[in-house]
Protein backbone atom coordinates (compact mmCIF):
# COMPACT_ATOMS: atom_id res chain seq x y z
CA UNK A 1 0.00 0.00 0.00
CA UNK A 2 1.32 3.49 -0.86
CA UNK A 3 0.64 6.15 1.81
CA UNK A 4 1.20 9.75 2.25
CA UNK A 5 1.53 11.09 5.84
CA UNK A 6 1.30 15.12 6.19
CA UNK A 7 3.02 16.12 9.38
CA UNK A 8 5.92 14.74 10.84
CA UNK A 9 5.22 15.46 14.78
CA UNK A 10 5.05 12.28 17.68
CA UNK A 11 1.68 10.81 15.78
CA UNK A 12 3.07 10.96 12.05
CA UNK A 13 6.63 9.78 13.01
CA UNK A 14 5.09 7.49 15.01
CA UNK A 15 2.43 5.84 12.54
CA UNK A 16 5.17 6.35 9.61
CA UNK A 17 7.56 4.40 11.29
CA UNK A 18 5.48 1.50 12.08
CA UNK A 19 3.54 1.39 8.34
CA UNK A 20 7.45 1.45 7.01
CA UNK A 21 8.03 -1.15 9.55
CA UNK A 22 5.62 -3.21 8.11
CA UNK A 23 6.79 -3.18 4.50
CA UNK A 24 4.71 0.19 3.49
CA UNK A 25 5.34 1.96 1.00
CA UNK A 26 5.12 5.69 3.38
CA UNK A 27 6.30 9.16 2.22
CA UNK A 28 6.02 11.76 4.58
CA UNK A 29 5.28 15.41 3.92
CA UNK A 30 6.47 18.12 6.15
CA UNK A 31 7.00 21.59 6.50
CA UNK A 32 9.96 21.66 9.45
CA UNK A 33 12.98 19.40 8.08
CA UNK A 34 14.17 18.97 11.87
CA UNK A 35 10.82 17.47 12.54
CA UNK A 36 12.39 14.50 10.22
CA UNK A 37 14.40 13.59 13.11
CA UNK A 38 11.59 11.94 14.99
CA UNK A 39 12.38 9.28 12.05
CA UNK A 40 14.13 6.48 12.92
CA UNK A 41 17.80 5.97 11.43
CA UNK A 42 15.91 2.81 9.36
CA UNK A 43 13.23 4.34 8.02
CA UNK A 44 12.54 3.63 3.87
CA UNK A 45 10.26 5.65 3.33
CA UNK A 46 10.33 8.79 1.40
CA UNK A 47 10.34 12.63 3.21
CA UNK A 48 9.28 15.86 1.18
CA UNK A 49 9.26 18.82 2.38
CA UNK A 50 7.03 21.00 1.99
CA UNK A 51 2.88 21.78 3.10
CA UNK A 52 0.53 19.53 2.58
CA UNK A 53 -2.47 21.98 1.41
CA UNK A 54 0.30 23.02 -1.62
CA UNK A 55 -1.00 20.84 -4.78
CA UNK A 56 2.87 20.71 -6.09
CA UNK A 57 4.24 19.38 -2.79
CA UNK A 58 1.43 16.70 -3.11
CA UNK A 59 2.06 15.80 -6.72
CA UNK A 60 5.73 15.77 -5.72
CA UNK A 61 4.91 13.65 -2.86
CA UNK A 62 2.92 11.05 -5.17
CA UNK A 63 -0.37 11.57 -4.23
CA UNK A 64 -1.86 10.81 -7.79
CA UNK A 65 -0.62 7.11 -7.20
CA UNK A 66 -1.62 7.05 -3.51
CA UNK A 67 -3.75 4.43 -1.72
CA UNK A 68 -4.07 6.63 1.74
CA UNK A 69 -4.04 9.51 2.72
CA UNK A 70 -3.32 10.14 6.42
CA UNK A 71 -3.25 14.18 7.86
CA UNK A 72 -1.74 14.39 11.00
CA UNK A 73 -0.51 17.83 11.55
CA UNK A 74 -1.68 19.62 14.99
CA UNK A 75 -3.71 22.37 13.13
CA UNK A 76 -7.25 21.16 12.36
CA UNK A 77 -7.19 23.43 9.32
CA UNK A 78 -4.07 22.42 7.66
CA UNK A 79 -4.99 18.45 8.15
CA UNK A 80 -8.90 19.49 6.68
CA UNK A 81 -7.32 21.07 3.46
CA UNK A 82 -4.49 18.42 2.70
CA UNK A 83 -7.43 15.83 3.15
CA UNK A 84 -9.30 17.84 1.03
CA UNK A 85 -6.71 18.15 -1.83
CA UNK A 86 -6.14 14.74 -1.60
CA UNK A 87 -9.52 13.34 -1.88
CA UNK A 88 -11.59 15.72 -4.19
CA UNK A 89 -8.60 16.87 -6.37
CA UNK A 90 -6.20 13.34 -6.61
CA UNK A 91 -8.54 10.95 -6.22
CA UNK A 92 -7.01 9.57 -3.24
CA UNK A 93 -9.12 6.45 -2.28
CA UNK A 94 -9.00 6.62 1.41
CA UNK A 95 -8.07 9.79 3.73
CA UNK A 96 -7.97 10.15 7.24
CA UNK A 97 -7.71 13.40 8.64
CA UNK A 98 -6.96 14.24 12.62
CA UNK A 99 -9.35 16.77 13.83
CA UNK A 100 -9.54 17.56 17.29
CA UNK A 101 -12.64 19.70 17.02
CA UNK A 102 -15.73 17.36 17.21
CA UNK A 103 -17.77 19.85 15.18
CA UNK A 104 -15.13 19.81 12.53
CA UNK A 105 -14.61 16.20 12.04
CA UNK A 106 -18.44 15.53 11.72
CA UNK A 107 -18.30 17.70 8.75
CA UNK A 108 -15.08 16.64 7.53
CA UNK A 109 -16.83 13.17 7.50
CA UNK A 110 -20.04 14.70 5.10
CA UNK A 111 -17.51 15.38 2.88
CA UNK A 112 -16.42 11.66 2.54
CA UNK A 113 -13.43 11.74 4.76
CA UNK A 114 -12.57 9.80 7.77
CA UNK A 115 -11.58 11.29 10.87
CA UNK A 116 -9.85 10.67 13.85
CA UNK A 117 -10.43 13.47 16.82
CA UNK A 118 -7.99 12.50 19.95
CA UNK A 119 -10.84 14.99 21.98
CA UNK A 120 -13.47 12.00 21.56
CA UNK A 121 -11.18 9.49 22.14
CA UNK A 122 -9.95 11.08 24.83
CA UNK A 123 -13.08 11.96 26.65
CA UNK A 124 -14.58 8.82 25.96
CA UNK A 125 -11.48 6.77 27.37
CA UNK A 126 -11.69 9.44 30.52
CA UNK A 127 -15.63 8.70 30.80
CA UNK A 128 -14.99 4.96 30.81
CA UNK A 129 -12.41 5.29 33.35
CA UNK A 130 -14.23 6.90 35.77
CA UNK A 131 -17.42 4.48 35.84
CA UNK A 132 -15.34 1.33 35.32
CA UNK A 133 -11.65 1.49 36.10
CA UNK A 134 -8.51 1.88 34.18
CA UNK A 135 -8.74 -1.69 32.86
CA UNK A 136 -12.04 -1.48 30.86
CA UNK A 137 -10.56 1.71 28.25
CA UNK A 138 -8.72 -1.32 26.79
CA UNK A 139 -4.74 0.37 27.40
CA UNK A 140 -6.11 3.88 26.67
CA UNK A 141 -6.05 4.75 30.90
CA UNK A 142 -3.35 3.01 32.26
CA UNK A 143 -3.70 1.36 35.50
CA UNK A 144 -1.28 2.71 38.31
CA UNK A 145 1.67 0.53 38.57
CA UNK A 146 2.20 0.91 42.10
CA UNK A 147 -0.26 1.68 45.29
CA UNK A 148 0.53 5.31 46.57
CA UNK A 149 2.08 5.36 50.79
CA UNK A 150 -0.43 5.12 53.15
CA UNK A 151 -0.26 7.00 56.71
CA UNK A 152 2.76 8.12 58.50
CA UNK A 153 6.07 8.32 56.44
CA UNK A 154 8.94 5.95 57.70
CA UNK A 155 10.95 6.83 60.87
CA UNK A 156 14.21 8.41 60.01
CA UNK A 157 13.66 9.19 56.48
CA UNK A 158 13.34 12.45 54.78
CA UNK A 159 9.77 12.71 54.27
CA UNK A 160 9.52 12.39 58.35
CA UNK A 161 11.86 14.87 59.02
CA UNK A 162 9.89 17.27 56.48
CA UNK A 163 6.78 16.59 58.60
CA UNK A 164 8.60 17.12 61.55
CA UNK A 165 10.24 20.45 60.46
CA UNK A 166 6.43 21.49 59.46
CA UNK A 167 5.05 20.75 63.20
CA UNK A 168 7.61 22.15 65.13
CA UNK A 169 7.97 25.63 64.59
CA UNK A 170 11.38 27.54 64.63
CA UNK A 171 11.38 29.07 67.64
CA UNK A 172 12.05 26.24 69.87
CA UNK A 173 8.55 25.91 71.07
CA UNK A 174 7.40 22.13 71.91
CA UNK A 175 5.27 20.05 69.14
CA UNK A 176 1.89 21.33 68.95
CA UNK A 177 -0.87 18.79 69.41
CA UNK A 178 -2.31 18.00 65.86
CA UNK A 179 -6.25 17.31 65.70
CA UNK A 180 -6.96 14.66 62.88
CA UNK A 181 -10.57 13.90 61.55
CA UNK A 182 -12.03 11.33 63.82
CA UNK A 183 -14.40 8.61 62.77
CA UNK A 184 -17.08 10.36 64.72
CA UNK A 185 -17.41 7.88 67.44
CA UNK A 186 -14.49 9.68 69.59
CA UNK A 187 -14.78 13.20 68.73
CA UNK A 188 -12.56 15.19 66.71
CA UNK A 189 -13.39 17.70 64.11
Amino acid sequence: MRVIIVGCGRVGAWVASDLDRRGEQVTVIETNARAFGRLPAGFKGETVRGSGTDEDVMRSAGAEQTDLLMALTEGDNRNGLAAQLGKHRFGIPRVIAKINDPLRSEAYRALGIETISRTVILGNALITAALEGAEATNGFVEPATAQPLRGAPPQGSRAEEDARAAIVPDDGEAERSIVQPADGRDGGL
